[in-house]
């Protein structure tokens, strides 16, 4: 299990490490540990939901809880109880980080651009902040 404390300070470390990468010229791996690091912050947002105070990290604490052991973050805002609130009032934010899938640590290097990159971190930001 990993607790809610140690999922914050990640989704800081690979918000932080996005931002390096950006101002490096690195936009792929910048739009993919954003990407991560909202995944990570719906996890947190999960666990405050449900009252947990880990969430689940091996095969054996996904015993019984199968349905929270995805990327997708579609779903994971869908499990975080924040969906009406982010869809309804950032939408805008929510369709530009919605495209992201951890597959793209495999897409073609160059694939994202300065713009797309610099997009995802601020529509990143903004849902952290409401999350």
């Amino acid at each position: 299990m990993i607790s809610t404390l140690e999922l914050k300070k990640l989704v800081k470390a690979r918000l932080k490490d996005a931002e390096t990468l950006y101002k490096n010229g690195r936009h792929d791996g910048a739009v993919y540990l954003c990407g991560y690091s909202l995944e990570l912050q719906l996890k947190y947002r999960i666990c405050k939901t449900m009252g947990w105070v880990e969430f689940p990290s091996t095969k054996k604490d996904f015993k019984g809880l199968l349905s929270f052991k995805i990327h997708d973050l579609d779903t994971l805002l869908h499990l975080s109880g924040k969906e009406s609130k982010i869809k309804g009032s950032f939408l805008a934010d929510w369709s530009v980080v919605a495209k992201w899938n951890p597959e793209a640590r495999y897409n073609v290097i160059g694939s994202a651009t300065k713009s797309t990159a610099s997009e995802m971190i601020d529509s990143i930001k903004k849902l952290l902040k409401q999350l």
